[in-house]
């Protein structure tokens, strides 16, 4: 059963999957799907507000293809509608939670897993692709809550939500008058053991009645996720839940039996979400049944909605199938509403395309100003007025593999893409600094200004650019002028320069080839950019999937910018671009005004004859190369270059390269690269004959090697049969880095009990997914290993892989 069409050859409605199910389903059973757990007529009035709210079409706005994506704590979803928690789904289909976990993942938007689910947590996350929440209510016994979080933690879970309008559920009428108990064999999956049994029951028995805020500050202390607060009804509560430390609250209002005469949750959503004005996510759950109701409350206040009732109508009709059929209809539904709406994306929904008549909003228009934002008093600094940068996954990611490397220090490590240690000799970094010296000294500097060249700040653009342009034209066949160059502090700094350069404009668009480098996707981050992911296929990237990006971008009204890839020995990936792939990029690249920005650092690092760079094939300077002398020479000294030989025309008339640009971006940032460090790198240029190609003939065997070993001892590690069921991984034929699919949620709690229990360390690749992606792969670093530790270090990942699968 498909969106497209029915048995009768037409396409089905979500009043289609409501007769399904209600023809499919036991009349009692069928009361208790779709009658919430709330009081029926607060349900009803969620609805009626709904219905009450008119949408302002515009016409001739432009938007031919709206983007739904939404970032909602850290995290893209690929529309802004997640799935309410709602208990036992096994009540509407056999698979229960497990088919709605797969349906909604194929969506790719979340689910919010109830405590009363039907299917445990763990069988949950195996069929889920997407993000799973846990939806918790508080009971006396706080034993029985943390081990609900403990297991949701362990599964794979992303966030917390905490049901706090629990205590004194509403009656639900029908299924009094029905006499309805829960069929047997219906029971709470996660709360084996505790002799729960039914909602009712627990709410006068097992939960906490005594409830206050300090429930936030606990639940904060048992776990790191974040916590949402579902139930919220007013802006004072709103405030007091970001003063105790929410990451979010949930605008619901049938959680439990509310006041006579309370209002909807959509005519307290503008007040709730003026409130918090930004400090924390706004979701809306309550009342939503078609994508118009999504854009209505977007306008009004909301980051996103829950829903839950026609979700759980397409489960019981038609399965895991059903599901993802009603979230499409529901996203197209929406997408229609953008568009007629002239509404270009989800964040630009606002106030203005509802109709005055049918809400009341805020004086303050929906949100105050930041001048007029009340602030907690605290001692220090609020982290909700800082950067948002500082609260990015992607930092979290990065630390929390930090620290599991250094929990477990006898962990063999697959994680750090770093240099093999042994190549380095203290005493040779005298020696190349003394070579530099006399660089200088031959080529008529005095010795009072040799001594200025190291000791003095030195050239913004660099002291070694004619150094770094030689060994551009030795080692990679690509002739630029010195001047086109900019050394920089490592890589990371020319990524963040040429970002602040070339991205001018809320409407300039960055793309990047995914999975992706985290260092690029977290500069942008730093800058405000959020980048456009461009998905590699199996057999690694196609312009053809970049065009499509373009197309869809520009449809948003955006002008692609700059489009970031690794074309050889890609991190994460592994993969390298072909050669037909490069030219047909470089001539997209020209054809559609577009910039390339090339990161190669593995190339020389990696044996056999590499194919040639963008760079070296480019003859319409559409490519900027971003480069590091980091994995060729010497990681300490943290010297990379940016290649920017492109054109720069002011409004006079006069012309620039895009290197002068760059360097005065650089005089504000780091002022210049340390002169010690350019000349130690000055130095080793000048041992290998003026290239790097010398430096690194033993290193790039002794890599090759290393990845040979891994793909050997992969292969010895695992049954054929296992390979084509269990696990599979690719074979890059230079590099650092490869990477393994497996059954599993490759993700941080995987990771920690790799590390607790086998002794091995890897890298989730969902880091390295800046729209979402990658849940079950897992990154191999084998550049730090020697071959010993690749042989244990396979092993344990093979046990460890077969344990977690079972």
């Amino acid at each position: 059963m498909s969106h497209g069409a029915d048995g009768a050859g037409g396409p089905l409605t979500l009043a289609d999957y409501a007769e399904l199910a209600r023809q499919r389903l036991d009349p009692s059973v069928w009361d208790f799907v779709t009658g919430g757990a709330g009081d029926e007529r607060t349900l009803a009035g969620n609805t009626v507000a709904f219905d009450r709210v008119r949408l302002r079409p515009r016409v001739l706005s432009g938007v031919a293809q709206p983007a739904l994506s939404t970032r909602i704590l850290g995290h893209t979803w690929a529309a802004p509608v997640g799935i309410a928690p709602v208990s036992y789904h096994t009540l509407a289909h056999l698979d229960g939670e497990v088919a709605t976990a797969a349906g909604t993942g194929a969506a790719g938007v979340p689910l919010v897993v109830s405590t009363f689910a039907g299917r445990t947590f763990h069988d949950i996350a195996i069929a889920a692709t997407g993000p799973l929440w846990l939806q918790l209510y508080c009971f006396r016994d706080r034993n029985v809550t943390r081990g609900l979080v403990e297991r949701a933690e362990e599964a794979g879970f992303e966030a917390l939500v905490l049901t706090v309008d629990a205590p004194r559920l509403g009656r639900r009428l029908r299924d009094e008058r029905n006499g309805f108990r829960l069929p047997p064999g219906i029971v709470p999956a996660n709360l084996s053991g505790t002799g729960f049994s039914a909602p009712g029951e627990h709410a006068r028995e097992a939960f906490d009645a005594t409830l206050d805020w300090t429930v936030v500050e606990w639940l904060r202390s048992i776990s790191p996720l974040p916590v949402l607060l579902k139930g919220i009804l007013t802006a004072d509560d709103a405030r007091r839940a970001t003063e105790e430390g929410a990451d979010g609250v949930i605008v619901s209002n049938h959680g439990g039996r509310q006041l006579d005469g309370a209002a909807a949750t959509l005519d307290v959503l503008p007040e709730v979400a003026a409130e918090v004005s930004g400090r924390c996510t706004v979701l809306l759950d309550g009342g939503v049944r078609r994508g118009g109701d999504v854009l209505a409350a977007l306008a009004l206040g909301a980051d996103a909605v829950l829903m839950g009732r026609p979700v759980l109508h397409g489960l019981a009709a038609a399965g895991r199938d059903g599901v993802a059929d009603v979230l499409s209809i529901v996203t197209e539904e929406l997408a229609d509403a953008m568009t007629l709406s002239g509404c270009p994306s989800v964040a630009d929904a606002g106030p203005e395309l509802v109709s005055g008549s049918a809400v009341s909003l805020p004086e303050t228009g929906g949100r105050p100003a930041a001048a007029e934002r009340p602030r907690t008093h605290v001692s220090g600094l609020l982290k909700e007025e800082l950067h948002g940068s500082v609260s990015d996954p992607v930092l979290d990611t990065m630390n929390f593999l930090n620290e599991i490397t250094h929990r477990y220090p006898d962990a063999i490590s697959f994680a750090p893409g770093r240099p093999y240690d042994g190549f380095f000799d203290s005493e040779q970094l005298f020696t190349h600094i003394r070579r530099y010296m006399d660089h200088l000294a031959a080529a008529g500097r005095s010795p009072a200004q040799v001594r200025d060249a190291l000791f003095q700040y030195g050239p913004t653009s660099g002291l070694i650019r004619g150094l770094v342009a030689e060994s551009l034209r030795l080692d990679e066949g690509i002739d630029v002028p010195a001047e086109s160059i900019v050394v920089t502090v490592g890589c990371q700094e020319a990524m963040l320069l040429v970002l602040r350069a070339l991205i001018a404009d809320p409407d300039d668009a960055l793309l990047v080839s995914s999975p992706c480098y985290v260092g690029i996707t977290g500069a942008a981050r730093l800058l405000d950019i959020e980048p456009t992911a461009v998905e590699e296929g199996a057999d690694g990237f196609r312009c053809e999937a970049l065009e499509a990006a373009i197309r869809t971008e520009r449809g948003r009204g955006r002008r692609p910018r700059a489009f970031y890839v690794i074309p050889d020995h890609s991190n994460p990936s592994g993969s390298t671009m072909a050669v037909d792939e490069r030219h047909e990029l470089l001539k997209l690249a020209d054809r559609e005004d577009l910039l390339i920005l090339e990161d190669s650092p593995y190339r020389l690092v990696s044996p056999g004859l590499q194919l040639p760079t963008l760079k070296s094939l480019d003859r319409d300077r559409r490519v900027v190369q971003l480069g590091s002398f980091a994995k060729t020479l010497l990681p300490g000294a943290r010297v990379g270059y940016a290649v920017a030989d492109q054109l720069v025309t002011a409004p006079s008339g006069s012309t620039c390269l895009l290197a002068d640009e760059l360097s005065r971006v650089k005089s504000m940032v780091t002022v210049n690269t340390s002169a010690l460090s350019q000349a130690l790198i000055g130095g080793m240029l000048l041992a290998g004959e003026g290239g790097v190609t010398e430096h690194n003939a033993g290193t790039a065997r002794h890599y090759g090697e290393a990845m040979q070993a891994t793909l050997r001892a992969l292969d010895a590690s695992f049954t054929e049969a296992e390979r084509e069921d269990l696990v599979r991984w690719n074979r890059p034929s230079g590099g650092f880095f490869l990477t393994v699919t497996v059954p599993f949620l490759a993700d941080n709690a995987a990771l920690t009990r790799s590390a607790e229990e086998f002794g091995v360390i890897w890298t989730p690749m969902s880091y390295f997914y800046p729209q979402g992606g990658g849940e079950h792969t897992l990154r191999l670093s084998v550049s730090y290993l020697t071959h010993a530790d690749i042989h244990e270090g396979t092993g344990r990942l093979a046990r460890f892989i077969r344990t977690a699968a079972h």
